[in-house]
């Protein structure tokens, strides 16, 4: 009736996914649902969002929430039963979340205690089941809590207490719950989660199963996800006209494709080849002549890319943007999509001599063969970029570059190395051999192209896929694991990736905005 005051029960329950604007609510609600232990920060539900939204589900009710939980996908055949919380949340930052995974890791469940008795967890839960179906994943599995074994540890062990729980003669909130929903138990895990004082660090391993599972092709365990990889060492001999260029090009590209190559790599500005036809002494005014071919250098790529079925790292090329010079990355795709990456930092001759800005953008690229990202030349001696790189999801990151002498090689070498280790990825450079001797201001060359790997076990002795012989035109074609990759980021001897102390230190990339100021 009008004038109505609104009581309670025009409130509505909304199950929905999180949002970013909802952190501080969930965090102070898991301080209240769970006091004696650790709270989520804003840092672990930025990466839960970043990497899954679609799995963190919250209860909204009266504009408050009041309930949430947190999962993700793994494939639990890859971790021992006997895990631990910090190991598979990844300390609670889920960037072991894996999309082709079979199963959905429940990693809370928080419930307000001034609103339990309203079916809040079971909501919870059947967001999560519905998430399950819709994915087609196996089952959900869950390290569950025993909050009320510190009551009965005088006289039973941890599996005792849940036995008994189970034949119903004790009750335990969380045990109990899951019994209800669905969930069967598989195991009873020790220190699995270390501040649960009430569950003595105890928990019960649980799953539920998913009866409209379908097993799918895409859903059978890889045993390995192999890429190929033809990296040129491009002779910087004299030619006559574009054409010339773009048929020395083919020949590389038609050999790629011979042996069947995924991947087709070019060196750092390899088009200045063509200033040996251009007739030009003045340094800014040679690179202005060599940006006058960037349409035909993009159209003859794309079509290159498609006709051979190879991507195609098109080296890096001079580009004038806004009467702005670019050092530029190019990955042609084999289905002629086109994408590119601007040098970030520029050496001091480059900027003496050529004139060339920098970017300030990281991309990663998806391909049919994994994510890539590419770092030009001296980009790969500042490791945040790698860092960056790798954390947005890159699996190999080329490095096209352009060295005069062997101490200046050695430095892109070493660098490119080191960022395949720290960041567990596939790294490859391909550099420039020959000489213009007859071209003013351009410098001699010096390459040994390599694709590079981690260092452990399942990779190549020290780390070496493949290299060529220095200062000859060559080709070297290697093969990468893409799956042998991921496992060493969760298995390997060493794990640098999951192992990094976010708690400690972060690295994040900024759009840097530039400001017109007008002059009065």
């Amino acid at each position: 009736m009008p004038g109505k005051k609104p009581s309670n029960f025009d409130k509505k329950i909304i199950v929905r996914n999180i949002r970013s604007d909802d952190f501080p609510e969930i965090i102070e609600l898991s301080k209240i649902a769970f006091p004696q232990m650790e709270p989520w920060e804003v840092q672990h539900l930025e990466s839960h969002l970043k990497i899954f939204p679609e799995g963190q589900f919250c209860v909204e009710y009266g504009g408050r929430i009041i309930g949430s939980c947190s999962s993700l996908i793994v494939d639990f055949e890859e971790y021992d039963d006997d895990h631990s919380f910090d190991e598979i949340t990844d300390d609670g930052f889920i960037r072991n979340h894996d999309p082709n995974g079979l199963h959905l890791y429940g990693i809370d469940v928080a419930v307000h205690p001034d609103f339990r008795g309203m079916k809040i967890g079971q909501r919870l839960y059947e967001a999560r089941k519905q998430l399950c179906r819709e994915r087609n994943l196996k089952s959900i599995i869950i390290g569950g809590r025993i909050p009320n074994y510190s009551k009965h540890a005088d006289r039973l062990t941890a599996r005792e207490y849940v036995d008994e729980v189970m034949k119903q003669n004790l009750y335990d909130p969380v045990l109990t719950f899951q019994m209800m929903n669905g969930f069967v138990l598989k195991r009873v895990n020790a220190n699995y989660l270390l501040d649960d004082q009430a569950s003595l660090k105890n928990a019960t391993l649980m799953e539920w199963y998913n009866v409209d599972y379908l097993p799918k092709a895409q859903h059978h365990y890889k045993r390995s996800f192999p890429v190929r990889i033809s990296v040129v060492q491009y002779m910087m001999k004299q030619i006559h006209s574009f054409e010339d260029f773009a048929s020395q090009c083919e020949y590389f590209i038609d050999a790629s494709a011979n042996f069947r190559s995924d991947f087709a790599v070019f060196p750092e500005a390899f088009t200045m080849q063509l200033l040996s036809f251009l007739g030009e002494d003045i340094p800014s005014l040679q690179v202005k002549k060599l940006t006058s071919f960037t349409e035909q250098y993009i159209r003859t790529f794309t079509d290159l890319a498609i006709k051979y079925n190879v991507n195609i790292v098109g080296g890096s090329h001079f580009v004038e943007e806004n009467h702005s010079i670019y050092n530029i990355a190019y990955l042609f795709r084999r289905d002629g999509t086109v994408d590119r990456q601007r040098q970030i930092h520029i050496p001091a001759d480059d900027r003496k001599w050529w004139g060339i800005q920098p970017g300030n953008d990281i991309h990663v690229f998806d391909t049919d063969c994994g994510k890539i990202s590419m770092l030009i030349s001296y980009d790969i001696l500042f490791p945040e970029l790698a860092r960056i790189a790798a954390d947005k999801g890159a699996q190999i990151i080329f490095t096209p570059f352009s060295t005069e002498d062997q101490q200046g090689y050695l430095r892109i070498r070493y660098c490119s190395q080191a960022r395949a280790i720290e960041n567990q990825v596939y790294t490859v450079i391909a550099g420039t051999a020959g000489n213009l001797t007859h071209v003013p201001h351009m410098d001699v060359q010096y390459a040994q192209s390599g694709i590079f790997s981690p260092c452990d076990f399942t990779f190549p002795e020290k780390g070496v896929v493949g290299e060529c012989n220095p200062n000859i035109e060559t080709i070297i074609v290697g093969e990468v694991d893409l799956e042998t990759l991921r496992r060493s980021r969760n298995i390997g001897t060493v794990t640098p990736v999951k192992d990094r102390r976010r708690e400690l230190y972060d690295l994040e990339s900024k759009k840097l905005e530039v400001m017109e100021i007008e002059q009065a």
